[in-house]
């Protein structure tokens, strides 16, 4: 699995011009599921992210996670971050999971970041989605577990 993590004074995710999950001030997650993928990469990756020490505390520092802001998640599923761009001049995408594994491991995901204490919202799995953040920083970081 591959996260591209960002932190956000607020995001939105819109299909069809409805919007249908957001969050801020927290973490927007991009999560792309890869070949070979475990439940326990999920899990893994989700404790990280709930623990992750990337907010600012009192002296300015990242030392603080999003449970200690009390923030909340939106978390939006993503293929194309495994995308291999090495050859050629259009990516391909085999190192990507079977779609209905990537939204099994996508969920389970989900759901173990709402375990640890995260409210976390979604987008609408393979859906043409609209995202749109604030990026807060910015503070960009990727996450691979597998």
């Amino acid at each position: 699995m591959r996260l591209v993590i960002q932190r956000v004074t607020e995001a939105t995710v819109s299909v069809d011009g409805k919007i249908v999950g957001r969050c801020g001030p927290g973490l927007m997650i991009l999560v792309g599921v890869g070949q070979g993928d475990q439940a326990e990469h999920a899990e893994w990756l989700a404790k990280k992210c709930a623990e992750l020490r990337i907010f600012d505390d009192g002296d300015g520092k990242m030392n603080q996670s999003i449970l200690d802001i009390g923030g909340s998640a939106l978390a939006i599923s993503q293929f194309t971050l495994l995308g291999d761009c090495r050859k050629g001049r259009r990516p391909g995408f085999t190192d990507a999971a079977d779609p209905a594994i990537a939204n099994e491991l996508y969920q389970h995901f989900v759901h173990r970041l709402v375990g640890q204490g995260v409210p976390t919202e979604t987008g609408i799995f393979a859906a043409d989605m609209k995202v749109t953040l604030t990026n807060d920083g910015p503070v960009t970081f990727i996450l691979e577990r597998g």
